[in-house]
Formats: structure tokens, C-alpha cells, sequence
């Protein structure tokens, strides 16, 4: 069993957590560019120098404010899949869980692909955070494979492609319209590893 953190750690997690979230929800309302480090930290009811420690730019807060959660809701979805079903089985099914829910939250989605192209640091940050979803993807599947070594890539790889999958979705869905559930599903269907 691991002991908790400390609270000064806990209370700092919690600190970086609010600022996140406002940050997210100006950027909302207001755009990335009608939204400043100083309106964040005021919103947050922290100074600024406190917003810079938890924070490098306000672009770095607003993408863990619309993405950190997104990496909860992909875990769980995948945790719940059933265990006969391969790796590349449980992640299209995991992905199509959340598909479900979709339109309760398009307007979140379509914003955060808009503000992803319209900001150098925001596409970088989403990428890295697209980064750890890949990896996070590639812990919960490697059990799924009863032959695997400590270094076989398919976990890694079956992440990466559902990610670059859920990336071309996106890219085509704010192009082109439609159904983004849709077109995430048809993207992971292409997976083929076994």
C-alpha cells in the first residue's frame, strides 16, 4: 500500500488543479486571446508569480485544464473493457464508450481543436499530451498480451496508432463536419495488431 503524498504536495496538486480549470473555462468564454495570464490568476484567486509556478504560459494551463480529464474518462473506459477481448478489440471498444456521450460536450471538443491550431505552445502541449495518453493506453493493454516480453512494442504501438487515430478524426471532423464518433471509430477499425 503507498502512503499518501504529503499534504503540502496534495494541496499544491489541488492549487494546479483549480488554476487549470479556470483557465480552461476563460479561454471558454473569452478565446485564447481575450484571456491573460492576470485574468486567470484573478479568476483562480492566486497572484500571478503563484500562477508562474505552477505554470510556464497560459497555454500550458488551458490545455491541462481541457485535456486532464480527457486521460481519466480514456483509462476508465479501457479498465472496463472485457477481458477476452485483444488489445486492439478493447481500445476501438473503450473509445466507442466515450463516443456515447459526445454531444454533451462537441462545443468543449471543436474549442480545444481550435485553439490546438491557433496557438504554437497549445498544439505542442497537446501533443505531449497526447503523448502520455499513448503511454497510459500501452500500460492498461500490455496484459492483454499473454506472450509478451518487457520490450515488445505493440502496446506502444497500438496506443500510438489509437491516438494518430483519434488526431486524423479530429482533423477531418473540424474540416469536414460530421459525426466525430464516427469518424474516431472508423480510423481505430484500421488498427491491425494482434
Amino acid at each position: 500500500m503507498t502512503e499518501p503524498a504529503p499534504l503540502t504536495l496534495r494541496k499544491r496538486q489541488a492549487a494546479r488543479d483549480r488554476v487549470a480549470t479556470t483557465a480552461a473555462e476563460l479561454v471558454a468564454a473569452n478565446g485564447l486571446a481575450g484571456t491573460t495570464v492576470e485574468r486567470i490568476a484573478e479568476a483562480a484567486e492566486i497572484g500571478r508569480a503563484t500562477f508562474f509556478r505552477h505554470f510556464s504560459s497560459k497555454e500550458e494551463a488551458v490545455a491541462e485544464g481541457m485535456t486532464r480529464l480527457w486521460l481519466d474518462e480514456i483509462t476508465t473506459a479501457l479498465a472496463r473493457q472485457p477481458a477476452e477481448l485483444s488489445a486492439t478489440e478493447a481500445v476501438v471498444a473503450a473509445f466507442g464508450d466515450l463516443g456515447a456521450g459526445f454531444d454533451e460536450i462537441n462545443a468543449q471538443i471543436r474549442d480545444l481543436a481550435d485553439l490546438s491550431k491557433s496557438s504554437p505552445a497549445l498544439s505542442a502541449w497537446t501533443l505531449q499530451t497526447h503523448a502520455r495518453y499513448e503511454l497510459a493506453i500501452a500500460e492498461l493493454i500490455a496484459p492483454r498480451f499473454a506472450d509478451a516480453a518487457a520490450d515488445d512494442p505493440r502496446p506502444r504501438l497500438i496506443g500510438a496508432l489509437a491516438m494518430a487515430s483519434v488526431r486524423i478524426a479530429l482533423d477531418d471532423w473540424a474540416r469536414l463536419g460530421g459525426s466525430l464518433p464516427q469518424r474516431v471509430r472508423s480510423a481505430l477499425s484500421s488498427m491491425a495488431i494482434h
